[in-house]
Parts: structure tokens; sequence; C-alpha cells
């Protein structure tokens, strides 16, 4: 394992915004992160697949009325994050460490306001499809976490993933599609995204890849 991999994890393991396995919160926070964490009634906004945290840090700048976990299974990734948070003095940005497979583990039924999901890995092979974070199942959990009336929203360069999404969530019992578009910086939508993008959002629109956004509600 490479030396600054190793730094990183090192890092999360001392950091305090960081909530992984071997820490006392991580079997306790489920329901609690108002509570336990954050130490408000604030609304919960959670980034799933987070990477390094842009989205979820960038949001957290900001709207400081509001409460935002980041969540990614990377340790290294994490501890970026974490440590950018840490530099902006955010007392309203979380990260929790964990495969979003048991993200049930983690949020407790109407413990959430919002969901965003990021450029996330399209999985476009069909085998892969079971991966995909916007699939039957992991919707059905989305719309636990989520409050009446919470939002759920998608970014994505990906055509494929982008139209897979808006069938899942077409078909989805506890979804409605608000408004989408399959170019964003174009669109009257533009200004829903708050001016956030990542690192890799840059590189795919200096490509000529357009990005494509879906905003949907749990009814």
């Amino acid at each position: 394992m490479a030396r600054r991999k190793l730094q990183h994890y090192r890092f999360s393991e001392q950091a305090e915004n960081v909530v992984q396995a071997g820490k006392p919160l991580y079997s306790e926070i489920k329901g609690n992160w108002n509570k336990l964490y954050f130490n408000n009634e604030s609304p919960i906004v959670v980034e799933l697949a987070c990477g390094k945290g842009e989205y979820t840090i960038g949001l957290g700048r900001k709207f400081p009325d509001k409460n935002f976990i980041g969540v990614d299974i990377k340790g290294d990734r994490i501890a970026r994050g974490s440590a950018l948070a840490t530099g902006y003095n955010l007392s309203n940005v979380a990260f929790l460490r964990a495969g979003i497979q048991y993200s049930d583990d983690f949020f407790a039924e109407n413990e959430l306001s919002e969901i965003w999901l990021v450029h996330p890995d399209p999985q476009i092979r069909e085998r892969y499809e079971k991966y995909r974070l916007t699939n039957p199942t992991f919707l059905a959990k989305y719309a636990t976490f989520l409050k009446p009336g919470g939002m759920f929203f998608l970014k994505t360069d990906n055509t494929f993933f982008y139209e897979y999404s808006l069938q899942t969530l077409d078909e989805a019992p506890h979804f409605k599609i608000l408004e989408h578009t399959d170019n964003l910086y174009e669109s009257h939508l533009l200004d829903e995204h708050h001016g956030v993008r990542t690192h890799y959002e840059g590189i795919f629109t200096a490509k000529g890849y357009t990005i494509k956004y879906i905003k949907a509600q749990v009814v």
C-alpha cells in the first residue's frame, strides 16, 4: 500500500468528522445524526459515492443551515474530503466511510431531506446492474431514508446511466420525477446545482460531454 494512502487512513482514524468502523458512533449513528453528531435539528443532506467530497463541501459552504454527509467506501478519498472540510471549519459536514449497499445500517426511516448522486460509476455492463446506484433496490432504500416530500438529485455525464435512471425512477412506486434535462448547462435548471461541480465534471465538460440532471421527489 502506498505511503500516501496509509497517511490518509491514519488521518481518517483520528478525524472527528469521519464516521467509520472502529469508532463508537459507527454502530450508534443510525437515526441519530442530528443528536449524536451535528447537535442540531437542521435538515440532513447526503451525497452518495462522494469521492473526495467536493460536492458535499461545496454545498456545506453554501448552506450553513443544513447538515451534509458524504458517503464513500474509499478511505483515502474520505480523508481528503475530511481534511478540506476541517480546513474550511465546516461543522455542518461529516463523512461516512461505508459501502452504499449497507446504507440502511446508518440511516433511519425519514431521517434525510435530500440525497445527491453526482457522477457515479454508470456500471454499463448488463451483469453489473446490481451495482448501479439507481437500480430499483437502491431507489427503494433512498425512498425509505427520505422524509415525505424529500428530494433526490442526480448529475451524470453518461447518457446510458441518465436514461436508465429516468426509467427506474419513473417506475419506482415512491418517486416522482419533477424535472430533468440532458444538458444542464444550457437549461433553466442550471442554478439548481448551486454552481458546484467536481474536478471530473470539469474534465467531462472540457471534452464536450453534456451534464445530465434529474430532480425527483418522494411521494
